[in-house]
């Protein structure tokens, strides 16, 4: 049975925090507020935690999962970046973008795209998001939590805890997200890819992507 704690969004109780912090480093998957949608999340280095997480969220090792980081000084342990690669994730940082990006060795192979070997990288712009990565320590694998076999992310704090109650070690209520998910740029190549327009304006990072 999922734990459930209900924080303020803007200034959320410490106490509850750590607990779920204690949760993740136990090897949990929680379901967390994001500035775009909810997400699931767990620990990067917890092999099972990742199995598990993307079973809940029906996915296979070809899905991108995001590295959720509280800034960009996390970056280098877990991507290779150019100068004008990391200028354009200074722009966007924090805010609704995640990115695709060459990983390094420290991030395992697991965790990467089987055959491009990339990760996704994220700073989310929610504070709730940001101090819970503060108590955890250390940046966190995330997905989406869009239910199996639909479209829309889930937003409802409470509809996920009944939903999910029985995979779920718990679910951190800090309100109503979005129901848009992140904007998704591929930066692995020579140049940008629009994977998924959602809630991040590419425009404003001076990108600009033909629609198919």
């Amino acid at each position: 049975m999922a734990q459930y704690f209900e924080v303020h969004p803007e200034n959320p109780q410490a106490r509850f925090l750590k607990q779920a912090a204690q949760l993740l480093h136990a090897g949990g998957v929680l379901a967390i507020p994001t500035d775009s949608s909810y997400a699931l999340v767990c620990r990067l280095d917890d092999k099972a935690a990742v199995e598990h997480l993307r079973r809940i969220r029906g996915v296979d090792d070809k899905h991108h999962l995001t590295l959720l980081c509280r800034d960009l000084s996390e970056l280098a342990s877990y991507a290779r970046v150019d100068n004008q690669q990391y200028r354009l994730l200074k722009l966007a940082t924090p805010g609704p973008f995640a990115f695709i990006l060459e990983a390094t060795k420290e991030v395992p192979r697991r965790l990467s795209h089987p055959s491009r070997r990339t990760i996704g990288l994220r700073v989310p712009d929610h504070r709730v998001t940001q101090d819970l990565l503060a108590l955890f320590g250390e940046p966190l694998i995330s997905t989406t939590l869009i239910p199996p076999g639909e479209d829309e992310p889930m937003n409802d704090a409470q509809e996920i805890a009944e939903r999910f109650d029985k995979v779920l070690q718990a679910v951190v209520d800090a309100g109503a997200c979005t129901l848009q998910p992140t904007t998704v740029i591929d930066l692995s190549g020579p140049e940008p890819v629009l994977v998924r327009r959602g809630q991040g304006d590419p425009e404003k990072l001076g990108l600009s992507f033909s629609e198919d």
